[in-house]
């Protein structure tokens, strides 16, 4: 079996673009994968079509061979781009090597560990409790969730008192306890909006006297050392791993016990065979893996089965997929959880490609907040 085409498509999920791709196989198989399109929004296309050229041609059941090639190639250590377009190649990759044989990807990986995968909802905002609590209740009694992220800030954290941005914070979080089932989970991501580590240390122990799933990145990832002084002194669960690139910086956060769980993404770090290297050494260290999943219902999927198969698992983040029609059948949640589906190949879901076939382009850029004396903050 050989490599012989690789086409792009600029779809849509709700108000973001997301970017989807298919390999094409002489045998007639198709993989399909999906990129982490951190912008600018067209940029990966002509990568990918770069990329190409150095798999036309190949079998593409060579898996870790071809990643190789791809990465060896590019001499330096993939960018951003580099490893958005990688991850969907080798998205595509697995997706034609369980096809060819008939069985989901997760049997081609040592086979399933759990029946099921936990998911949480990202709410991403932070509404009034009442409000909350209903949307959280209305999910629930759909979909059984009963674990939810958001935001941890209730007021301008440029423009207010510290002391305030905490305090409210924290009486939110308590509403939320005292309103919620005792069984509902709440997670806060503070999206790496913080410059300074005592504000993350404050803010954190802030929400822990209410039992938070984990807090979310509130620093920016470069300085390793710096998570590691949080993680010493903050008083709840600590989270990051989603603007990591590789098993290399994941083991360098380790190394200084920067986190408490890891949160790497499979669109980001180049795909599922470097997620389960990131996985193993993560292991190593008892520290579990909640998949960062904010993409499409193509990119779920393949978290799904990166979950299927991994011990150290704890819970996968999930968008529900009501406008992203490229996928037919995208996996819902019952009770809480996604179910695997062992009659089917590959990913396990069904890619609409006439919808592929129009351009559904949608220019999207994240917002930077200005500051009271005009300077830029973090998006």
């Amino acid at each position: 079996m050989k490599i012989v085409r690789l086409r792009s498509f600029m779809a849509r999920d709700a108000n973001r673009p997301r970017v989807v791709v298919a390999i094409d196989t002489d045998a007639g198989i198709t993989g399909w994968g999906e990129c982490y399109n951190h912008g600018p929004d067209k940029g990966l296309i002509p990568i990918l079509d770069y990329f190409f050229e150095q798999i036309n041609g190949e079998d593409p059941r060579r898996i870790e061979y071809l990643m190789l090639k791809l990465q060896q190639q590019a001499r330096f250590p993939g960018s951003a781009m580099h490893l958005s377009a990688f991850s969907a190649i080798d998205h595509c990759l697995w997706d034609i090597s369980a096809k060819a044989l008939d069985v989901p990807v997760y049997r081609l990986l040592g086979g399933e560990v759990r029946d099921r995968v936990r998911v949480y909802l990202g709410v991403y905002t932070a509404p009034d409790p009442a409000i909350a609590i209903d949307t959280v209740t209305a999910e629930n009694e759909k979909y059984g969730l009963t674990a939810f992220k958001l935001s941890p800030y209730r007021v301008d954290f440029h423009a207010e008192r510290w002391g305030e941005v905490v305090r409210t914070s924290a009486d939110y979080f308590r509403r939320l306890r005292e309103m919620a089932p005792s069984n509902f989970e709440f997670a806060f991501d503070a999206h790496a909006k913080l410059f300074e580590p005592w504000q993350a240390i404050q803010l954190g122990d802030a929400l822990a006297p209410y039992d938070p799933l984990f807090f979310e990145e509130p620093i920016r990832p470069e300085n390793f050392e710096a998570w590691g002084a949080i993680r010493s002194k903050i008083k709840c669960p600590l989270a990051t791993g989603e603007s990591l690139y590789s098993r290399y910086e994941f083991l360098k956060l380790f190394q200084v016990r920067g986190c408490d769980i890891a949160q790497p993404d499979i669109c980001v770090v180049g795909g599922l065979l470097e997620m389960r290297k990131i996985a193993a050494i993560a292991e190593a260290h008892f520290i579990p893996i909640a998949p960062h999943n904010p993409m499409g219902p193509l990119a779920t999927a393949v978290n799904l089965h990166f979950a299927a198969v991994t011990p150290n698992f704890k819970i996968l983040e999930y968008r529900l997929p009501t406008e992203a029609p490229y996928v037919k059948d995208p996996y819902l949640p019952k009770d809480g959880y996604l179910e695997l589906r062992p009659d089917r190949a590959g990913w396990g879901v069904e890619i609409d490609e006439k919808y592929l076939e129009k351009d559904h382009y949608l220019h999207w850029q994240r917002k930077l907040p200005q500051k009271p004396d005009g300077s830029l903050g973090y998006p």
